[in-house]
């Protein structure tokens, strides 16, 4: 019989492999000082484009007064245990019914993590005879949630309306031949690795044809997109097909949480079955009353979302006049695609941070193809002009050495703090 840490130690994974190179610079680095465009990385002042702080709320300083004022009143214990026993209070119910009202839904329940309640959601929906039809590119978390699901699960290709109108269609006919379960499709309203909002508005359109509900992961269009800043039901103008609206309290509202609203009924039956929360602790409350101030400044304070959108048509039309390959994002999210290996890459992402003092996270195998390179870099309302210029000079110039061969190095750089 094998000792199952021994074939840990073995193979640490794709990433893991590299962790004695690269732990502490590449992977888990620490940026230090207040959150915002400028922060320290190891003692060095840094441009940062790694923080999904769309609106800038992280140091708003109504959001730090509100954050301590509720954390003096209650501290971090209250309420205790979980919500279904003794862990609710009235601050908790405002604050779903302040989200379900602002996503035009009936009803809404508060999730303590937005990783852990999606996974949680599925499974508490889905039972063996149901069947998911989902988007390839879908999250972890969605792809997760899925691997709890006992029943089937059918995959199309990334924003392919017509191969999703193929999937519901095997999913129909395995479900008339079962004679029993019904239909989720599962997409997201901004795929946070491209850009590209999910084609919710398609989707939508085959519910005329085909029996499903929809569930929309929408974290990085929930404050980012829409009049409101309602999300990408809003902008695509297709709210009311969306069944099931989930988002996170991690981005735009630079907190922790997440909630899923939808039909009354249908939230009650989550809010009575849904495991992650029923065994979990109750959100504390200073999370909680943090999280009011911070909805309440999103409705009340647009301007927030048009300085983001500002800085991020900025960046992006910058990077395009120069050549730069963004993809297809018609999101704030903004890709910037090169080709290299992991150790080319790894050499740039140095160049950056010593050399141009450019902070950004980068995207390479496994995640995706050997020999393409990804730096994802998020703007936000923080960010002033000066930093956007600053990054596309650095940008230009480090993309003249990798073309170059400047960056040709036989493995990652070693970076890695003692530990």
């Amino acid at each position: 019989m094998a000792d199952i840490f021994e074939r840990l130690i073995k193979n640490y994974g794709p990433i893991g492999e590299h962790r004695k190179r690269s732990h502490g610079y590449y992977t888990f680095p620490k940026l230090e000082g207040e959150i915002g465009n400028r922060m320290q990385f190891r003692g060095k002042e840094v441009i940062v484009w790694s923080l999904n702080n769309y609106l800038g709320l992280a140091n708003h300083p109504d959001v730090r007064n509100a954050d301590t004022d509720a954390t003096a009143r209650f501290g971090l214990a209250c309420p205790m245990g979980a919500r279904m026993m003794s862990g609710n209070s009235i601050y908790h119910e405002q604050l779903e019914r302040e989200l379900a009202e602002f996503e035009h839904k009936e009803d809404a329940i508060l999730l303590n993590y937005g990783y852990q309640g999606i996974m949680s959601a599925i499974d508490t929906l889905c039972g063996r005879h149901d069947v998911v039809v989902y988007d390839a590119e879908s999250h972890a978390c969605i792809i997760d949630g899925l691997r709890l699901h006992p029943g089937h699960r059918y995959v199309f290709r990334h924003n392919d309306v017509n191969d999703c109108e193929k999937q519901l269609q095997r999913a129909a006919a395995l479900i008339e031949k079962q004679g029993q379960g019904g239909i989720l499709v599962i997409t997201e309203g901004v795929f946070g690795m491209a850009g590209d909002q999910g084609k919710l508005k398609e989707v939508v359109a085959l519910k005329d044809t085909y029996p499903f509900r929809l569930l929309v992961d929408d974290a990085h269009g929930f404050g980012t997109l829409g009049k409101t800043g309602a999300g990408a039901g809003e902008e695509q103008g297709c709210q009311d097909g969306i069944d099931l609206y989930f988002s996170t309290f991690a981005k735009s509202m630079a907190s922790i949480g997440a909630f899923m609203a939808g039909p009354a009924e249908i939230i009650d039956f989550i809010r009575y079955n849904i495991r992650s929360q029923i065994f979990a602790k109750s959100l504390p409350m200073p999370f909680v009353i943090g999280n009011l101030k911070r909805l309440a400044m999103l409705r009340s304070m647009p301007e927030l979302k048009e300085r983001l959108w500002k800085n991020a048509l900025k960046l992006q039309t910058g990077l395009k006049e120069k050549g730069f390959d963004i993809g297809k994002t018609d999101s704030v999210v903004t890709p910037v695609y090169m080709k290299g290996g992991v150790p080319e890459a790894t050499a740039m992402v140095t160049d950056l941070r010593e050399n141009y003092g450019i902070f950004c996270s980068i995207v390479v195998y496994p995640v995706i193809p050997k020999g393409h390179i990804i730096y994802r870099l998020i703007p936000t309302a923080a960010h002033t002009d000066e930093d956007i210029e600053a990054t596309l000079k650095a940008f230009s110039e480090t993309k003249q050495k990798l073309d170059a061969g400047a960056y040709k190095v036989e493995d990652i750089v070693q970076m890695a703090e003692a530990r």
